[in-house]
């Protein structure tokens, strides 16, 4: 028996790609702010550049994970043996136009 998946699932994942942008957005404010903070105690102004660096760094961090869990989906599809026997048969293909 196969497995119903859940109604809002297309939903959700459109949701999570959305998301990507907006955490992005979010950790470099983030960071900022928490360079400003830092300013405003220590009063350093180079400071605001460590908040800045942080904030960035978490950004690509996210970028980084949401690059695996695609990748990783990806590489699922590829075990699957309704995709392997059509890429089986293009290689076939290729290998007969030369």
């Amino acid at each position: 028996m196969r497995e119903e998946e859940p109604k809002l699932k297309k939903i959700v994942d459109a949701a999570d790609g959305l998301s990507l942008g907006i955490s992005m957005v979010v950790a470099v404010l983030i960071g900022v702010g928490l360079g400003l903070g830092l300013r405003s105690l220590t009063g350093a102004g180079w400071t605001l550049w460590i908040g800045v660096f942080i904030g960035v760094s978490a950004a690509i961090l996210n970028v980084y994970k949401a690059y695996e869990k695609q990748k990783a989906s990806l590489d699922e599809l590829a075990d699957d043996p309704r995709y392997r026997r059509r890429a089986n048969s293009r290689d076939e293909d290729e290998d007969e136009q030369y």
